[in-house]
């Protein structure tokens, strides 16, 4: 297996249930929702993506011909200092290290994501997470699934730890997914000219709904990755 990845870094989770928690994000290129390339844009599934997925030149970025070889990669991105650091204690007992964490995200990673390279996470070290559209099924092992739907595209993955939708989307009405498996529920207001008014939108539905919660794009808001 050769996995093309676009970009590998290190930055802070900026979205969901994790917002805040240190990670390596390792972006790996294409998606089957958009080619990338604006001349489709208006032929895509997907129309809405504000992400970069195309090519290897990213930071970190490149083809690598092994599950160990991308895991190293990744390894490379965590600060050492914070490595294997021991459980200290506190006032209410002892506090566990934070587990270094991994964020498989695209375009659509589970066009490559295999057992294999989420075994090579672990043996690393890591917990792994996926940020997926749920057109594909993952391989077992994943710690942590994050399912964003876009309306248009078959969605197979229906059960994980969050559910994220970009809202509002036409005909992408939150109640089509409330009953889904997920441990938690999210509406992320969709960027864009109208953000403001998607805000709103947000807000307003999740405090009429109140299984939703509202996920903003923190990373953009303090201008990291």
């Amino acid at each position: 297996m050769i996995y093309t990845v676009k970009e590998i870094y290190y930055t802070l989770q900026g979205e969901g249930a994790n917002a805040g928690r240190a990670a390596v994000f390792c972006r790996f290129a294409g998606c089957n929702l958009w080619t990338g390339r604006e001349e489709d844009r208006e032929r895509a599934i997907c129309r809405f993506c504000d992400t970069d997925f195309i090519g290897i030149d990213g930071p970190g970025g490149g083809k690598f011909d092994s599950a160990t070889s991308l895991a190293a990669a990744v390894a490379e991105k965590w600060p050492s200092s914070s490595a294997g650091m021991p459980a200290q204690s506190g006032r209410h007992g002892t506090r566990q290290a934070e587990t270094p964490l991994v964020v498989c995200t695209g375009g659509e990673p589970l066009l490559q994501l295999d057992a294999a390279a989420v075994d090579a996470f672990h043996a690393a070290g890591f917990e792994v997470a996926i940020e997926t559209n749920g057109t594909k099924l993952p391989p077992a092992g994943v710690d942590w699934v994050c399912v964003s739907p876009k309306i248009g595209s078959e969605l197979v993955l229906t059960t994980g730890s969050e559910l994220k939708l970009v809202y509002p989307q036409t005909d992408g009405d939150p109640a089509r997914f409330a009953d889904f498996d997920f441990d938690h529920f999210y509406l992320q207001p969709m960027d864009g000219p109208d953000q403001l008014q998607n805000i709103q939108l947000a807000t307003d539905y999740c405090l009429q709904h109140p299984q939703w919660r509202l996920s903003l794009q923190t990373h953009k808001l303090i201008g990291i990755r």
